[in-house]
């Protein structure tokens, strides 16, 4: 019984450490077209953009 609640512990650092990792692939590519001066500032206003569309639906859902 007490391999079990050994195991169970071990999941919460299973999850963080899969969680960062895909975080971490994700994030890749945006990190490689920083690289480029170009897109780097179209990369910055798209971020921008999609927080300020993430905003107005959660605004809009919350109804305020």
């Amino acid at each position: 019984m007490n391999d079990f609640w050994n195991n169970i512990s071990r999941y919460p650092r299973f999850f963080v450490s899969s969680l960062a990792g895909l975080i971490l692939v994700i994030l890749a590519p945006f990190k490689n077209l920083f690289k480029i001066k170009k897109l780097r500032i179209f990369v910055i206003l798209s971020f921008i953009l999609f927080l300020g569309i993430l905003y107005a639906i959660l605004i809009s859902m919350v109804g305020l």
